[in-house]
């Protein structure tokens, strides 16, 4: 062949073109797979065997069930097909006992009231469930999907893994008293929820403006003001620790007596009833789910919470400055649009509860 000069190449044809790597035979790597060849062997063969294993659970659940149905089937047959011999067996038996027994009066006497002491029983116990049962469809309307006494060791702990699960990265609001047993105690039920959860909306309550007579009627518990400013205080000082707590935790104080002991995590309220003289502690919780039903009590005390929140009378507590948030409607001549004011603490940031007067 002829180059472009027209000169015969007389150059053997791998020296005109790319060259390309040639293993003899007698190299060691002659006839191995290269490290690339190998991994994509074994991710073929990983997939591979993982939708073979994937087919036989699904084929051999199916066959379970397959298998169940037919057994059911196979048992109720064999059941219809002894019955016959079995009241035959069973009427012999009885005949043959019942010779022996039908002068005994004492145990004819026996077995009646035997007899009408299952009945009872059975009765009342078919009784109780169709109660049960309709109280369940109830709770169910209500939307209620748990209830916790709390009064246990374990009942308290699987309540605390409850909420931690719940809250889990999600945005929570809370309504609560002082925060002292629930937020600043490291072994309280929301600790580890304010410290995993996405954002959070507090409303503690305001031991300046309040709430105190609430508190003194609780019989056999001394509670003071300042006990009530400690108790904010250290509940405040463990939100203001947290990071991003400016960014991912607000809180307000409101001044009325607590009716209501709110933790609304995720798509679950969780729900206990301020007593006017017991102890929150000894009563009951409450818990419903968010669903589609519009009879769910979820709605209800997430507007509930909502209201709350949106009251102008109830001020923004800044965790970082020490300041109180006060957001209201102004008048008509600015188109009613909300405007804010800031009133600081006297004294220092860090101790945030103090005596103050609202502004005019």
């Amino acid at each position: 062949m002829n180059n472009e000069r027209g000169e015969n190449d007389d150059r053997p044809f791998l020296d005109r073109s790319t060259a390309h790597a040639v293993v003899s035979p007698g190299d060691p790597s002659f006839g191995k797979p290269t490290a690339r060849a190998v991994r994509a062997w074994a991710v073929a063969a990983a997939r591979l065997l993982g939708g073979v294993l994937d087919g036989a659970v699904r084929v051999v659940s199916d066959r379970l069930s397959l298998v169940y149905h037919l057994a059911v089937m196979i048992l109720s047959a064999a059941i219809a097909v002894t019955l016959p011999f079995t009241f035959s067996f069973l009427a012999q038996r009885l005949l043959a006992y019942w010779s022996t027994i039908e002068d005994e009066k004492v145990f004819l006497a026996s077995a009646e009231i035997a007899v009408a002491l299952v009945l009872v029983f059975v009765f009342n116990h078919a009784r109780t469930n169709w109660t049960n049962r309709r109280l369940s469809r109830m709770a169910r309307a209500a939307g209620m999907v748990h209830f916790s006494s709390g009064n246990g060791v374990l009942s308290r702990r699987m309540t605390r893994r409850l909420k931690e699960r719940h809250a889990f990265m999600q945005d929570i609001m809370i309504i609560g008293s002082t925060g002292a047993r629930t937020l600043a105690d490291p072994n309280g039920d929301l600790r580890a929820v304010i410290e995993n959860c996405r954002t959070a909306k507090i409303v503690l309550l305001d031991p300046e403006r309040g709430a105190i007579e609430r508190v003194r009627t609780i019989g056999g518990v001394e509670i003071t003001r300042e006990g009530l400013r400690t108790q904010v205080e250290q509940t405040i000082a463990v939100l203001r620790a947290l990071p991003a707590a400016r960014q991912r935790i607000r809180l307000k104080l409101y001044p009325e007596p607590p009716l209501w002991k709110l933790a609304i995590l995720g798509d679950h309220a969780w729900v206990r009833h301020y007593h006017p003289a017991i102890d929150v502690r000894l009563l009951p919780e409450y818990v419903f789910a968010h669903g589609q039903d519009p009879a769910s009590l979820y709605a209800a005390f997430y507007q509930y919470f909502v209201t709350r929140w949106n009251d102008p009378a109830i001020p923004e507590y800044d965790l970082l400055s020490g300041e109180r948030v006060y957001r209201e409607r102004a008048s008509k001549e600015l188109g009613g649009v909300s405007v804010s004011r800031r009133v600081r603490e006297p004294g220092s940031s860090e101790a945030p509860l103090r005596p103050e007067s609202r502004p005019s």
